[in-house]
This record gives C-alpha cells, sequence and structure tokens, in this order.
C-alpha cells in the first residue's frame, strides 16, 4: 500500500474500480427509475388536490374527494416530514413483522424513494398547477373543454415547464440520498465505498473517490436537464402564419418586393 494520498488513491481505483463502477450504476439506476415514477404519482396527487369542487357538485363527489384529498395530505405530510432512512428501515422490515410481507431489497429500494420523490413532487406539481393564470382555464371552458381536456392540453403543458428545474432537483437529491439504501443491504456507491475502506483502512482516501463519483453523476444530470430546459423553451420569436396575404400579422415579416413597389409607386 502506498504512503502518500495520491499513490492510495490510484492503488484503490486499480484494486477496487469496478466496485465502485458497480455502485455508482446501481445508483443510477435507483435514482433515475424512481424518480420516473415519483413523477408519475405526484402528478397523480396534484392533479387529485387541484380538482374544482363547489358547492353545487353532488354531496358524494365532495365527500369523496374529501376523503381521498386527506389520505393523499396525510401521505405528503407523513413522507416529507421524515428521513428517508428512517422510511427504509420501517418499510424493509416492518412490511414482514405487520403484513409478513417479504420484500426483495431492490424492490424495496425503488419502493421507498418512488414514494418518497412522489411526495415531493405532489406538492410541486400542485403548486405548478396553481401557478398558471387562471384565464387559461377560463378560455378553455369557453371552448366547450372539460376539466381534463383543460388539464391535459393547456394546464399541464405549461406546469411541467414551470416546474422542471424542481424535477432535476429531486433527481439530484435522489443520486445522492440513495446512500441512505445501504442501511438495508442496497450495494450502491456508498455501500462500495465503505466496504472498500473496511478492507484496506482508507476512509479517507475511499470517500474522497466517491465524492468525485458522485459530483460527476450530479453534475452531468444536472447540465442535461438545463438543455432539455432550454429545448423545452422553443424559439425566442415566432411569425404568424397566414393564407391571407392582405392580413399583415406579423410585424416581423418582410413581403418580397414590397420595397421595390413603393419605390416605383413614388417615381
Amino acid at each position: 500500500m502506498p504512503q502518500d494520498f495520491f499513490g492510495r488513491i490510484i492503488y484503490i481505483l486499480q484494486n477496487r474500480g469496478p466496485s465502485y463502477l458497480d455502485g455508482a450504476k446501481n445508483t443510477m439506476i435507483i435514482a433515475v427509475v424512481s424518480t420516473l415514477i415519483g413523477c408519475v404519482i405526484g402528478f397523480a396527487v396534484g392533479i387529485v388536490q387541484t380538482i374544482p369542487v363547489s358547492k353545487r357538485d353532488n354531496i358524494v363527489k365532495r365527500a369523496l374527494l374529501w376523503i381521498v384529498r386527506l389520505v393523499l395530505n396525510i401521505y405528503v405530510e407523513v413522507f416529507r416530514g421524515t428521513p428517508m432512512m428512517a422510511q427504509a428501515m420501517f418499510i424493509y422490515f416492518g412490511s414482514s413483522v405487520l403484513f409478513g410481507i417479504n420484500m426483495s431489497m431492490w424492490f424495496a429500494a425503488f419502493f421507498i424513494v418512488s414514494i418518497n420523490t412522489g411526495a415531493y413532487m405532489a406538492e410541486t406539481v400542485r403548486g405548478g398547477i396553481l401557478s398558471i393564470d387562471p384565464g387559461q382555464t377560463e378560455g378553455a371552458k369557453a371552448i366547450g373543454m372539460t376539466h381534463v381536456q383543460t388539464m391535459l392540453y393547456v394546464i399541464l403543458p405549461q406546469a411541467l415547464r414551470n416546474i422542471m428545474p424542481q424535477i432535476g432537483n429531486n433527481l439530484i437529491i435522489n443520486i445522492k440520498d440513495t446512500c441512505v439504501l445501504s442501511v438495508i443491504g442496497i450495494v450502491e456507491l456508498f455501500y462500495a465505498a465503505k466496504s472498500v475502506a473496511g478492507a484496506f483502512y482508507t476512509y479517507f482516501e475511499s470517500f474522497t473517490v466517491a465524492m468525485v463519483i458522485y459530483f460527476v453523476l450530479t453534475f452531468t444530470c444536472s447540465r442535461l436537464l438545463r438543455w432539455w430546459e432550454k429545448k423545452m423553451d422553443g424559439k425566442d420569436n415566432y411569425d404568424l402564419a397566414t393564407t391571407d396575404t392582405l392580413a399583415h400579422t406579423s410585424g416581423m415579416y418582410n413581403y418580397p418586393g414590397r420595397e421595390e413597389d413603393e419605390w416605383t409607386e413614388n417615381r
């Protein structure tokens, strides 16, 4: 074992580099898949929480929505108000004790991170929907669109663009927070670094390598998400398309030969 810091880093990478790569791969798989599932859960919960209710609605509908929203609010508050490590221990070990369900470690990992992400995304989606100008909903209803059509074609596309930064933020958080899954035996990046540190007694060097890998993963995902956000923004300027040559619908459009005709008329 080399005595200098960088020599130990190189020694660790040469001997346990594949372990780090396997851990990083597992970390990314859990983070990406769980973030996608969590987004679906969050959109479902957020949409239900923003369904409009008035006194003119059927009492059965109002009662049912009240019960559903109460359950969803409890879910959101519980999973936002407790640490993921405690949730992992409770769900993985508690499911066997309370319900006799023996979860596999991988199923438990995806399930835990997904429902935790879903709780945060629910509030994000709710805020994104409420941030859209009410005039958008009124205009959609004025042309005969139902509530479902309004949400699908008018509100959600705009809300999605508004909450894209938070979706990316949740992905980056999940990449880092998968380290808590080591308590249930998932071999992710933190678990791999801990194993290397215990084998060589090189805690500082082993976790330095892990930190660099975590940074590379999160920085790369952050740049990719920024690029996606810009693609969703579209072009800066748009010209209205029209078949009526007499209707000058865009101040930026130039009619071919217009300046030449005006010069000829003035002569």
